[in-house]
């Protein structure tokens, strides 16, 4: 990425305050205008990420500073950005929720802050007029770094907003603030996105999606200042030097050599993957072929190791239990010593049974012990470094990597190969299974943040070609 690249972040006060809706309305509109996008998400999530892929048709970038350091995020950032007119990227809950309740770090107005990125905050303004100000007073003034440049009403009227407009900007000039409004954005029932347990529906499951885009997109036009945010995108500039990307984050590109390939599960059930972790993994070699455990009755051909990633298995938990084909296939190869990396809903396929939505238990592959069950609330929910307890096929004792884990569903048996640490250290419990060469659990991994991990998977891979 380049200074003629516009970035920007659009920020909220809050979990649903409406950053996806502005942000897919955005993406749409100014695609309509023949921009050439790309889309970044702050934290973990795996779910906006796909709304922002369904519209531009590339993966989004995760951004995150417990994964990565401010270094390799920039680099990771600028990577991601190469070459295109505008990167839009989307915050996470609150702009000051972070790791903890104690401080902003890893928030999302951390990672503006790292990588020099204005910011455009989305205000929830239904049922409120003139108290939309001290909100907004309150939100400029608690930051240090002064990365807000623009301000958006969601949820208010035009009528509300003509009115509010001009007392706003006079307000903002005499407080001597350098923050600009962009417009107003007014509640769109037909172009609302539904959500359940996790989050958003998966973009799949939305009925009339594109047309709920193309809606957000028309609104865009009509009451938000686009050439506004498009001159403040420009205004950011790249932070930090260009360091070599490989060098920076320990990777190697490694030697000529037939690609090694990785079978990664990708369909109805299985969908949550970082853009990053693939990278990482084609960097070091490998070729990802992407198959479904609902779809296909086989690995493709060829396959050398697994990736099993989360998703919404237990939405599916039939129709993966009527595909006795592929599961066989899968424990067969398994047992035989093939690498494979599970996570979260990928974990639990690995398990004997899982209850679905409806209740009902339906078999799994059985390679792993125990069941998964719904449970009522979050289990173990948020960031956590896991710390090998002994020496594993791709992480050894006492080496650290991060995840972050996000599930209603359980397990009977949980593994205990590993230590999950909360990042204020208070709390902790133990996770991971290893069977095989087999490395399952809850937590979704970053890969970045211990590349040898990645690199030993693929060791083992090209070990396994060679018996």
């Amino acid at each position: 990425m380049n200074n003629t690249t516009g970035r920007i972040l659009i920020a909220g006060t809050a979990s649903g305050c409406g950053k996806t809706s502005v942000v897919c309305a955005l993406l749409r509109a100014f695609q309509k205008r023949g921009l050439s996008l790309a889309a970044c998400k702050c934290g973990p999530d795996y779910i906006d990420p796909l709304f922002h892929e369904r519209i531009l048709g590339i993966p989004s970038e995760n951004l995150d500073l417990f994964f990565h350091t401010p270094k390799v995020q920039r680099r990771l950032f600028q990577k991601h950005g190469e070459g295109k007119d505008l990167v839009v990227a989307e915050g996470v809950m609150g702009y000051y929720d972070g790791l903890r309740c104690s401080d902003p770090e890893g928030s999302t107005s951390e990672i503006a802050a790292a990588l020099n990125l204005p910011v455009v905050l989305v205000l929830p303004c239904r049922g409120m007029g003139h108290s939309v100000l001290p909100l907004l007073k309150g939100y400029l003034d608690y930051e240090r770094t002064r990365q807000v440049r623009a301000v958006v009403f969601n949820g208010m009227t035009g009528r509300t907003y003509g009115q509010l407009a001009p007392v706003a900007e006079a307000w903002l000039a005499k407080e001597g603030y350098d923050v600009r409004l962009a417009g107003y954005f007014p509640i769109l029932p037909k172009a609302a996105l539904p959500g359940r347990h996790l989050g958003l529906l998966l973009p799949g499951e939305v009925e009339s999606l594109e047309k709920k885009l193309d809606l957000l997109a028309d609104q865009a036009e009509q009451t938000l200042d686009l050439d506004l945010l498009y001159r403040i995108a420009k205004e950011g500039t790249d932070a930090g030097d260009r360091e070599d990307l490989l060098m920076e984050t320990g990777k190697s590109a490694g030697t000529v050599r037939p690609p090694v390939r990785i079978a990664a599960a990708k369909d109805e059930a299985f969908c949550f993957y970082y853009k990053d972790n693939l990278e990482l993994l084609r960097e070091l070699g490998c070729e990802i072929l992407y198959f479904s455990p609902i779809h296909d009755m086989a690995l493709p051909d060829g396959t050398e190791g697994i990736l099993l990633s989360g998703g919404y298995p237990e939405l599916y938990a039939e129709e993966l239990a009527k595909n006795k084909g592929i599961r066989q296939d899968i424990f067969k190869s398994l047992a035989a010593g093939m690498p494979c990396l599970a996570e979260c809903g990928g974990f639990l396929y690995l398990k004997e049974e899982l209850e679905a939505e409806d209740g009902n238990f339906y078999p799994m592959t059985g390679f792993l012990e125990g069941r998964g069950y719904r449970t009522e609330s979050l289990g173990r929910f948020g960031y956590v470094t896991l710390e090998a307890k002994s020496d594993l096929v791709y992480l050894r004792q006492g080496e650290t990597i991060r995840g972050h884990e996000f599930h209603y569903w359980d397990c009977t048996e949980n593994g205990s190969r590993c230590r999950a640490v909360k990042p204020d250290g208070k709390r902790n419990w133990d996770c991971v299974e290893q069977k095989e060469a087999v490395f399952a659990g809850f937590p979704h991994i970053s890969y970045d943040s211990c590349p040898d991990f990645a690199k030993r998977f693929v060791k083992v891979c090209l070990e396994r070609r060679k018996t």
